[in-house]
């Protein structure tokens, strides 16, 4: 059954914002001892220079913006100084505003801070967030968010040179423009494997050990 949600896309968020939510989704799964996140370290988040595409210079004042902004709407809140934490912290809430599973959070926070993907790269690249057994089980929840009452993802056209269809999130901006959506979703996603398989790899384990050094230092 279709997990339709209870939340509503009040309006298209921006890149930055659509970078911010990514962050704070990603972060809250592989490094939850540091979460909510301080806004310094929500700016290193947002302007890291692996696992994420493109790569930006997000500075404190437009975080801080977002988070104000994406608050309104119910996407996220301010956590105060309290336990021994000495400055306001930032968490989100749109997994409980569009009531996702956690494999549609991993997602949508892959999508959200790496742009359209393959099944592929989406399984390889959310493997810290959630355990996706096959790329089918990918598709499944990719589906599910199309479905749902106001879509939250959708299949793109190949483009030339591709041998994969890749998805795309719709709840903000791209930073670079996308093919077109596929009419009616109709096509099945082309099995994945190669090259693409091996990059997402590659890249996944550059995340894991600028993981490991950001806990380190």
């Amino acid at each position: 059954m279709v997990n339709q949600g209870r939340g509503i896309l009040t309006r298209m968020l921006s890149i930055i914002e659509g970078r911010v939510l990514g962050c704070l989704l990603e972060k809250e799964r592989t490094t939850p001892d540091q979460y909510p996140l301080s806004l310094n370290a929500l700016v290193s988040a947002c302007n890291q220079s692996t696992a994420r595409e493109p790569v930006m210079a997000v500075d404190a004042h437009d975080a801080e913006a977002a988070i104000t902004s994406m608050k309104t709407i119910g996407l996220a809140r301010l956590v105060h100084p309290s336990h021994g934490r000495s400055v306001t912290r930032y968490r989100q809430v749109a997994s409980e505003h569009y009531d996702w599973t956690e494999a549609e959070s991993a997602v949508m926070a892959v999508l959200l801070l790496r742009g359209p993907q393959t099944l592929a790269e989406l399984r390889t690249r959310t493997e810290r967030q959630h355990d996706f057994a096959t790329p089918e089980v990918v598709e499944d929840v990719l589906r599910g968010l199309a479905a749902r009452d106001e879509p939250m993802t959708v299949q793109l056209e190949r483009m030339p040179g591709q041998k994969e269809l890749r998805w795309q999130q719709l709840l903000a901006d791209e930073a670079e423009q996308a093919p077109r959506p596929l009419v009616g979703m109709a096509a099945a996603a082309v099995p994945s494997g190669g090259l693409a398989d091996r990059v997402a790899e590659l890249e996944a384990r550059v995340a894991r050990l600028e993981a490991a050094l950001a806990d380190l230092m």
